[in-house]
């Protein structure tokens, strides 16, 4: 039988039981879902039902530490009065947040230090009772009840008691202060990350001034601000996927999910799983419920990648969440609800495909219904040079080099090279020149891939042959032009910074074809004319 200071035993281990059942009720209240007010609306009132106790108030300090705030408390007048606040050591209640001690008073009326501000009190006798709210030692909060004048141990037992429950408010108190903490962090990140790709993907941004991709710039304009289904159309590495991204953020959808599929990476079981997701044990493997892509997008956009190598089966599918926004897991026969926007990309010739029964018709019409055809870099060689200028100064930045220009014979040899592998290649390209031309900061045309390394690359830099007479050449011509530029024409001083005399520099420059006329004399005889 557990020790109790009461005469009476049986009245010991049924004030136990009591405690037990209130203490149980308290932590099923905490553990419900409900707003924070509300869960501690219903503590406070499981204390004053079943303690007998009246004016139970929960108060938390505020985000800047000075006061407490009513929290909860059942009189609502209390939590809308002006002066409803404690500061430290103010009053019994401030003096609890200050030391971070339970307190007790046996009488209210003969209390200098009681304050009284939040309840309106009768004048019989009544005792206050306030204990801490504690996270981590720090006291966030009290909880405080006023009770039928006691002895001081029975005052004693219901502080006990009472410290007991502020212990469960606090980790109540603490563990949703931790999810709201993370929440707003994630919110944070997640704003940001929008922002970033808002900015990152809008058309303005997206490179190239040639009339083809103008013409791209217009139609993801016209289509962007609309929930049409869009089929973007175009060779590998035009940049498709970037074109979805600029349509997507720049769509009413932008702060919902844009989820990318690629279609030709999957086979046809893992694609639908992909797609639509699969329930538990639907296939060999499906240990658990998964969520497809379309839910995942929800509200937002769908990127299908390489639409044109869905199996017949798929594509019966597909044209269902097309037609009637529904769908089903694998494995369910519950049918679910599709709230996004397709958009689809592909390289293939779906006419040919229709031709060979192997890419429905009615599909077809279905995504076709706004295409964009993305031109193929070979078909805008004016942006070539814009694309270059970029990716140098992005991998400039990556690899923390100076590269201060490309020459003028790699350039020829970009412009001469027919690109089939589009913008993708360009920029690996550039990355590649990037690297092995570090040590003198000029990509010259030795340094671009052995794919540019052809003879009509060649032919284009000004040399007859792939000889190493010609190579030889190219790079002379590169240094003194350099070394030109850096000395605003003056070939004294270029001579001495390439260790040659003068004569040899004027030799050089007439036996390369360098426009020394061009590029420095008519510049250095321009004149401020007089007023």
């Amino acid at each position: 039988m557990p020790k109790c200071k009461f005469d009476n035993p049986v009245v010991c281990d049924e004030r136990h039981i009591k405690e037990l059942e209130t203490l149980a009720e308290i932590a099923r209240t905490l553990s419900s879902k409900s707003q924070q007010e509300e869960v501690l609306l219903e503590v406070i009132d499981v204390l004053e039902k079943s303690r007998s106790v009246q004016h139970g108030t929960i108060m938390l300090l505020t985000a800047d530490g000075r006061e407490l705030r009513v929290e909860a408390v059942k009189d609502q007048n209390v939590q809308r009065a002006e002066d409803a606040a404690y500061r430290r050591g103010e009053g019994i209640t401030g003096l609890v947040l200050d030391t971070g001690e339970p307190k007790m008073v046996p009488l209210v009326s003969e209390e200098p230090r009681f304050k009284g501000r939040l309840h309106n009190r009768t004048d019989r006798p009544l005792s206050f009772i306030c204990v801490p709210i504690k996270v981590e030692q720090a006291t966030v909060g009290t909880l405080s009840v006023d009770c039928d004048a006691l002895t001081e141990h029975a005052l004693y037992e219901l502080m006990r008691f009472l410290s007991i429950v502020a212990t469960m408010v606090a980790n109540d108190v603490m563990a949703r202060r931790t999810a709201r903490m993370e929440r707003e962090v994630l919110e944070s990140e997640n704003l940001r990350l929008r922002s970033a790709m808002r900015e990152k993907f809008q058309p303005q941004n997206m490179i190239g001034n040639s009339g083809e991709m103008h013409e791209v710039y217009t139609r993801i304009h016209q289509v962007a601000a609309t929930d049409t289904t869009v089929l973007i159309r175009g060779e590998s590495g035009t940049g498709k996927e970037l074109v979805a991204s600029a349509i997507h953020y720049s769509s009413p959808r932008s702060d919902k999910p844009f989820v990318k599929i690629n279609c030709a990476a999957l086979n046809e079981n893992l694609l639908e799983s992909e797609l639509f997701g699969h329930e538990k044990g639907a296939f060999t493997g499906a240990l658990q419920m998964r969520i497809g892509r379309v839910q995942e997008a929800e509200g937002g956009t769908l990127f299908l990648d390489e639409i044109g190598d869905f199996s017949p089966t798929i594509q019966v599918k597909l044209l269902r969440v097309l037609q009637e926004r529904t769908y089903e897991r694998v494995g369910s026969n519950e049918q679910r609800k599709a709230n996004v926007r397709i958009i689809a990309a592909t390289n293939a010739d779906l006419e040919e495909k229709i031709n060979t029964n192997s890419f429905r018709q009615d599909l077809f019409y279905r995504i076709n219904v706004f295409p964009i055809y993305l031109p193929a870099l070979r078909a805008r060689k004016d942006d070539i040079l814009m694309l270059t200028n970029f990716f140098m100064q992005k991998y400039s930045a990556q690899m923390d080099v100076e590269i201060r220009r490309i020459s003028t014979p790699a350039i020829n040899m970009l412009m001469a090279y027919h690109w089939p592998g589009n913008v993708r290649e360009l920029e690996n390209t550039i990355e590649y020149a990037v690297l092995m031309g570090k040590e003198d900061g000029v990509i010259h045309g030795h340094d671009l891939p052995p794919t540019l390394q052809t003879p009509v690359a060649i032919a284009a830099t000004g040399s007859n042959h792939h000889t190493l007479k010609a190579r030889v050449a190219m790079l002379e011509r590169d240094l003194i032009v350099d070394s030109l530029k850096r000395h605003k024409g003056t070939i004294s001083a270029a001579a001495r910074e390439l260790g040659i005399t003068e004569r040899m520099v004027r030799y050089k420059i007439q036996k390369l074809d360098i426009d020394y006329e061009t590029l420095f004399k008519k510049r250095r005889r321009k004149r401020t004319p007089r007023q």
